[in-house]
């Protein structure tokens, strides 16, 4: 069953394929999401990859949290299921 991880921290100048690389040393990668800003663009600094086995994927988090890829600490964990309802978040 296909797993999903979040990935934080990435460097805007990070592209989906050089993500899929990454973690393609630990399974196989269905599909890389960078999340851009909808009016720039730009990377939000954020992403998710879809990987085909939770056990490669868990040891992808393991070992990918907290190391360095493209000068940047990376913050992955296992993606939380999305919202029902379509408002956005607000922490304020």
């Amino acid at each position: 069953m296909a797993k999903k991880i979040y990935v934080g921290n990435l460097s805007f100048r990070t592209d989906e394929s050089g993500l899929s690389e990454l973690f393609a040393q630990y399974g196989e990668v269905i599909s890389t999401n960078i999340i851009t800003d909808r009016e720039t663009g730009r990377s939000r600094g954020f992403a998710f990859v879809e990987m085909a086995d939770d056990a490669q994927a868990l040891e992808a988090i393991e070992a990918l949290n907290n190391q360095e890829f493209a000068g940047r600490p990376l913050n992955i964990s296992e993606a939380r299921p999305r919202r029902d309802d379509d408002r956005p978040r607000r922490d304020y």
